[in-house]
């Protein structure tokens, strides 16, 4: 056991105009199961990479522990070959044998690793790389995002097998995985940075709660001033009015003054203006005390969606509905009959590689290389918005993405603000975002497009958890006609109304 101290960290890229962290300092446990929380574009990845050297910084990182990183890069010329083959050159004293140990601990068979690795699916590689990062011992290992494109049986297996581990910062938006595998949390807020006991659930428990004080106390500031404020404003008055008074008078109508009367007046003026001074430092006092209650709130805007109503009910039906490509013989599923009615919100269900990307792309008529069995019908003029898995296609600013997708411009930015994009960020090219800034902007794009049926695949991978609770309540709210493929336990518990398993 030993601590992970960071002192008056400060750190910005070249050529930004803010820094991402400034003047930070925390310590942590390297014992501890860290969850790492916060916004896109926050800085966790950056904080990951500056635990491992990678950039230059201002301030002090002090640690005994050695960090290591998932995931790992493999180099082009390795994806050819087999991971048993490769695997001990990516961890320094790593051993094959300690690797096919962790592989049993994730219940996959050691076959994988004599099969070349880019024939391995999205699961196969991670459970590989998470064997690899921990079968070596005594380091502090840095987890970054380790779930992204896995299905859901894979999820509960890494899941089991993350709670079974310890000495590790697990930077991840899966709050199911989260609650699951951690004894503590390190939070980027909006402007600090803490660190507490418990799960996601209960820290975001407490920062529920703690938000509705300081939004409270905030208010009752706010009222204090403006009390204050009026009575400064009154006092005043008055002391003006009778400093006015001390030269000249109506004997006639003022019978009971003389110019000794004039030492009175300004004695009287002198304590009323004390007063004033006084209410002056009381409000001081109270926006002093508002000042940072608000600093670390988030507001998640309620957002909007542009529904349309189509003529028919049934939007998609399918009767004993089967695909498989072209070139294989097996089926990727078969007999598969539903109807999408609207205001279904209906999840695809099933493991990598079943179907799911397969059966969207059969709906929006993009059937090259598949090849078909039984009924599938969508109806007609249906309007889609869709949202790709791949963001590899987003090249160029935020101008020219617009003008090609035929999008307005002002809105399309306002809708990114409103999902926390910062405006430093339209100037930038997309190939520079990260990948939760680039599922945003396909998010933001899906919103403002008008639709009869969202076709979302898997749209909340790299997303934050902030945004991810503000995309479920604006569909629990304008209830759209849905389907979606996403491997959030609690998105889909919560916004889904019919499954399909395949």
């Amino acid at each position: 056991m030993s601590q992970i101290r960071v002192s008056n960290l400060t750190f910005g890229y070249e050529g930004s105009f803010d820094h991402i962290f400034e003047n930070v300092s925390f310590s942590i446990d390297s014992s501890w199961k860290l969850g790492f929380i916060g916004r896109n574009g926050k800085g966790k990845s950056t904080f990951l990479n500056l635990l491992m050297g990678k950039y230059e910084y201002e301030g002090t990182i002090s640690a005994q522990p050695l960090f290591d990183y998932f995931p790992y890069e493999i180099p082009i010329e390795k994806m050819s070959l087999p991971a048993a083959e490769f695997v001990e050159e990516l961890k320094e004293n790593s051993e094959l044998w300690r690797v096919y140990v962790e592989l049993d601990k994730l219940q996959t068979d050691s076959e994988i690793m004599f099969r070349p690795f880019q024939t391995l699916s999205f699961g196969e590689r991670t459970k590989i790389l998470l064997a690899v990062l921990f079968s070596g011992e005594n380091d502090f290992l840095l987890i970054d995002e380790p779930t992204n494109h896995l299905d859901a049986e894979s999820r509960e297996i890494i899941k089991r097998y993350l709670a079974s581990k310890k000495g590790f910062i697990l930077v991840s938006h899966d709050r199911d995985l989260l609650d699951a595998c951690i004894d503590h949390v390190l939070v980027l807020n909006r402007s600090t940075i803490e660190v507490q006991t418990g799960t996601f659930s209960s820290w975001w428990e407490n920062k529920v709660k703690k938000d509705a004080f300081a939004i409270a106390e905030n208010e009752k500031h706010i009222r204090e001033i403006n009390k204050l404020n009026e009575s400064a404003r009154r006092v005043q008055g008055w002391s003006e009015k009778n400093e006015n008074s001390k030269i000249g008078f109506d004997p006639i109508k003022e019978h009971d003054r003389c110019l000794s009367t004039r030492s009175y007046i300004g004695a009287k003026t002198k304590k009323m203006q004390a007063r004033v001074k006084q209410m002056e430092k009381r409000i001081q006092t109270e926006i002093e005390e508002k000042e940072g209650l608000l600093q670390d709130i988030e507001r998640m805007v309620d957002l909007r969606l542009n529904l349309l109503k189509h003529h028919k009910d049934v939007l998609v039906h399918a009767y004993k509905y089967g695909l498989r490509y072209a070139d294989c013989e097996k089926m990727l599923f078969a007999d598969k009959t539903f109807d999408l009615v609207q205001g279904d919100r209906l999840v695809l269900k099933g493991a990598n590689g079943c179907g799911k990307s397969s059966l969207i792309k059969a709906i929006l008529g993009n059937k090259d290389k598949l090849e078909e069995t039984g009924e599938l019908a969508t109806a007609a003029g249906l309007e889609i918005s869709y949202i790709c898995q791949d963001t590899s296609h987003l090249h160029g600013d935020i101008h020219t993405f617009c003008l090609n997708e035929k999008l307005d411009e002002s809105l399309f930015c306002s809708i990114l603000r409103q999902l926390d994009m910062g405006r430093e960020q339209f100037s930038k090219n997309m190939e520079n975002y990260s990948e939760g800034q680039k599922k945003k902007v396909l998010i933001a794009a899906s919103l403002l497009k008008p639709a009869h049926l969202f076709i979302w695949d898997e749209p909340l991978n790299y997303i934050d958890i902030f945004s991810r609770i503000q995309i479920e309540n604006l569909i629990l709210q304008y209830q759209p006609t849905m389907l979606i493929v996403e491997h959030d336990v609690q998105f889909c518990e919560k916004i889904s109304t019919k499954t399909i398993c395949l």
